[in-house]
């Protein structure tokens, strides 16, 4: 196995033949076609062909082409499902797993990190990863004092291997667009990029996951592992067993799909106001759904997702993209929820135009503002709503069709920069959830925790005391 290939021309060279791929399977399939095979049997070759070298190659490269490949396959949901069934695999497997760095290059970074004898800190280490992600690979192993601990290990020249991926993948934005229909994808580059030296610091993500861990400890929903030990490309935490969301995804029970849907609502809305951060990788590979009783978690398995003898937790991984937000989640995100509910759109409008969402150049009918965002936040509206993935094509399908009134509105609208990083976070959850296809009362996480959804008795009456006097 070969190291991270890091040399640019190298990694240029493998992602420049994406395209190259696309355009040959595309003549292949012309030629099928006219040797006989039915236009819908051969598109579906094509697409298969074409999801097994795209993340093939994302997957080798892992670093920001990889990373660039997790944050896409949590909007899998929002491809037609002609186009997402051949996709579905490959992008489930971005998720979980990618080719391990060798031991030579673990052994080599840990000597130099931990000193010579990083041994010693260790009662037992694992040499084969448990995973690998986009920057670093996972090792399971015992820490000296007896605790069962998760070591990340940095890829050595992850920096330099993120930024050109990024780069390149962002002259392909157009190409790869299509793949995810109503998302602008050359944003989604451009805010990885922004990201790339903070989640090389492996001591900002100590940092947020200690918040994290000391805020939820006694919680009981919800799990974040302690941090251990962290050095410069070394991070040890807590090990944590459980059945990782990607497979709760194919193979979970109902029970578990939407026990775990729930929960992942309630991390979401919640820990910006607990711990003034925002966990802002929300794909699959980074949850678990674990029994109360962690004794208990293969009776669970085995019980039809009885959840042993308590319920289900979710144990929550990687806080190397966060979102620093002291105040918690921004109020206008809820007053604009709270308003739009109420079907206000006047003021819904001028909330909007306020907090530059509508540029001071553009003028808009309030009406038309208010019927593009109603479908979007329908699961805000009832006791409990099931997210399926029919329902996020269909919303993808009004904002991308361009003869769509949605579409033509959407394009004038403006996502604020502060916003961006909540907006993609809030996609990539309800992608998720779409996924599970999971039962979830999202209004009670929003009464709970999204500040400005819920007006208290003095906010009510002054509210009633503006419209009066209007």
């Amino acid at each position: 196995m070969s190291d991270l290939p890091r040399k640019a021309v190298t990694r240029t060279a493998k992602l420049a033949a994406l395209p190259l791929g696309f355009a040959g399977r595309a003549t292949w399939g012309l030629g099928k076609r006219i040797g006989g095979k039915s236009a819908e049997l051969v598109g579906r070759e094509l697409q298969q062909r074409t999801a097994e070298q795209l993340f093939k190659v994302l997957g080798e490269l892992k670093g920001g082409a990889m990373k660039f490949g997790q944050a896409m396959s949590v909007f899998e949901s929002a491809l037609p499902e002609e186009v997402a069934g051949p996709y579905r695999a490959a992008l489930t497997k971005l998720q979980e797993a990618a080719p391990p760095m060798p031991t030579r290059t673990v052994h080599s970074v840990l000597a130099e990190r931990l000193g010579e004898d990083w041994h010693d800190l260790f009662l037992e280490f694992e040499d084969k990863p448990a995973a690998a992600a986009s920057i670093g690979q996972v090792h399971r192993a015992v820490w000296h004092d007896g605790r069962e601990v998760a070591v990340k290990v940095q890829y050595p020249g992850a920096g330099e291997a993120l930024l050109s991926d990024l780069n390149q993948l962002s002259r392909f934005a157009r190409l790869l667009g299509p793949l995810i229909p109503g998302m602008d994808i050359k944003p989604l580059i451009a805010e990885l990029r922004d990201r790339v030296s903070e989640e090389l610091d492996y001591a900002l993500e100590a940092q947020a996951q200690r918040a994290h861990a000391e805020e939820f400890a006694d919680d009981p929903d919800v799990l974040v592992p302690a941090v251990v030990h962290q050095c410069e490309q070394v991070l040890v935490t807590e090990w944590i067993d459980g059945i990782p969301l990607s497979e709760v995804i194919t193979d979970g029970t109902q029970e578990q799909r939407d026990r775990a849907g729930q929960l992942l609502a309630r991390f979401l809305f919640s820990g910006p106001s607990r711990t003034g951060l925002l966990h802002a990788d929300p794909h699959p590979g980074n949850f678990r759904l674990l029994p109360d009783d962690p004794e208990d978690l293969e009776d669970a398995e085995d019980a039809e997702g009885s959840g042993g003898k308590g319920g289900w937790r979710l144990g929550v991984l990687d806080f190397g993209t966060v979102d620093r937000l002291p105040g918690g989640l921004p109020p206008t995100i809820g007053d604009s929820l709270r308003m739009t509910l109420d079907g206000d759109a006047e003021a819904v409008y001028d909330l909007l135009r306020e907090e530059g969402f509508v540029k001071e150049s553009i003028e808009l009918d309030p009406d038309a503002v208010l019927d593009y965002l109603l479908p979007i936040i329908e699961p805000a509206q009832a006791d409990e709503f099931t997210f399926t993935r029919g329902w996020m094509r269909s919303q993808a399908a009004r904002i991308a069709d361009p003869r769509s009134p949605a579409h033509q509105l959407g394009k004038q609208l403006n996502l604020p920069p502060a916003y961006l990083l909540i907006h993609r976070v809030t996609l990539s959850t309800i992608g998720v959830l779409c996924q599970l296809g999971a039962t979830v009362r999202l209004r009670d996480e929003l009464e709970e925790w999204l500040p400005g959804f819920v007006l208290d008795d003095d906010e009510t009456l002054a509210e009633e005391d503006s419209a009066a006097g209007a």
